[in-house]
């Protein structure tokens, strides 16, 4: 083992890794619509092609739809080495819609400049081969000790509730640790949490030439949106204690109602997405949300609001545990990526959520450039710097070596 030249192997599977990347990019797995079933059999597919044996465990179609999904089928390979820790690999391969302002082929997998271009290159199809590749590396390096399992998920987009936490909730993995998809220049171990709420605000239409008849919902769901930019203007003043966090946010992200322009609304409907930091408790957040919302909308009288909450994400923080798994991580990726690469954490919420909820200590860390600015995440033209798939896969497999050895 001592011997073994983990960058050599790893060089000589570049052209191997590369291709296995290009095809899961080239395969949709677009979320919505969120039917993702077939990618994950194009996954399975091609991870059997590395000599890998795959559990395919499909989610009950009643639950997919309940979680607004058509299909889902989630991904696990299972490699013992030896007695010893249970580390678990997490990355998703649904990604969001392409959107517009492409100039490449969002399914064209298209390496330019050393950089290949695709929806979902870099959030996260890039870590399937990361972390797929990192275990080829142990296989042949010689591991002795312990247990390595890739979860490939297909719900991080609509909130990973059927993949990561069903497969913790199912028994279907009891992992010690786990990464989850990140970037290569930095490790996170916390992140922000998420509530979305749906404003539903009502009123009674009339026609425009006597307004007075009717309930303005627009003039209520105004008030409404006032208050919680006003509100918003007291977020900045609590500042998270966690380097990379910042301060909790508020968008209101969706609106739509009314009937035509010559009637009078009667119902209006707001989305909105309130950012947690580590510090704050969900179930305080919603309540203040819930009580500015009602008073808001008691400026109008007969209007309603009915809140209605579509999701809830849990901020992460770090577990026991979660500082070594950290260190690791970090003391390779400093020395492979030639720079200083620390723990911090991140104003995203992910589904790393759900291996700490079970108690599982967890760190974000994988392929990708410096930040998912750089990399166009969620935007046209998507990308990943080659160069840092293959670092990235060195420090993993580096990382999970020294962890199953200890």
């Amino acid at each position: 083992m001592t011997s073994f030249d983990l960058h050599a192997f790893l060089t000589a599977q570049r052209e191997r890794q590369t291709a296995f990347l290009a095809e899961l990019v080239k395969t949709p797995s677009d979320n919505p619509a969120g039917d993702c079933a077939p990618h994950a059999e194009r996954a399975a597919a091609l991870l059997e092609g590395l000599g890998f044996t795959v559990e395919r465990h499909p989610v009950p179609s009643e639950v997919v739809r309940a979680n607004g999904m058509i299909s889902a089928t989630n991904l696990v390979v299972r490699k013992r080495f030896g007695d010893g820790p249970v580390i678990a690999l997490n990355a998703h391969g649904d990604v969001v819609p392409p959107g517009e302002g492409w100039t490449r082929d969002p399914y064209g997998a298209e390496i330019v400049d050393g950089w290949m271009i695709g929806r979902g290159v870099a959030v996260s199809k890039s870590d399937f081969a990361t972390y797929a590749f990192a275990l080829l590396a142990l296989e042949a390096m010689g591991t002795a000790r312990g247990t390595v399992e890739l979860h490939l998920t297909y719900d991080e987009e609509a909130g990973g509730e059927i993949g990561p936490r069903w497969l913790l909730e199912q028994g279907i993995s009891t992992p010690d640790m786990a990464i989850a998809a990140g970037f290569s220049y930095g490790v996170v171990t916390a992140h922000n949490g998420c509530l979305h709420l749906e404003v539903e605000v009502t009123g009674k239409s009339a026609h425009a030439a006597l307004p007075m008849t009717g309930i303005d919902a627009l003039e209520a769901a105004n008030c409404v949106l006032t208050t919680l930019y006003a509100y918003r203007k007291g977020l900045p003043q609590r500042v998270s204690a966690v380097p990379g966090i910042g301060s909790p946010q508020l968008t209101v992200g969706l609106i739509k109602g009314g009937i035509n322009t010559n009637v009078v609304p009667d119902r209006v409907t707001l989305r909105l997405d309130r950012r947690m930091i580590p510090e704050e408790h969900p179930a305080e957040v919603e309540a203040t949300l819930r009580a500015v919302i009602a008073d808001a909308v008691a400026h109008v009288p007969g209007s309603r609001a009915d809140v209605r909450r579509i999701l809830l994400a849990q901020p992460l923080s770090p577990l026991p545990g979660t500082d070594r798994l950290a260190q690791v991580l970090c003391a390779h990726a400093t020395r492979i990526m030639g720079e200083p690469v620390e723990a911090k954490g991140v104003p995203l919420y992910t589904d790393a959520r759900h291996y700490a909820a079970a108690g599982v200590p967890i760190a974000l860390y994988g392929a990708g450039p410096h930040t998912i600015e750089e990399a166009n995440a969620h935007r046209a033209d998507e990308r990943l710097p080659l160069a840092d798939l293959y670092k990235a896969t060195e420090v993993v497999a580096a990382a999970l070596a020294d962890l199953l050895a200890e």
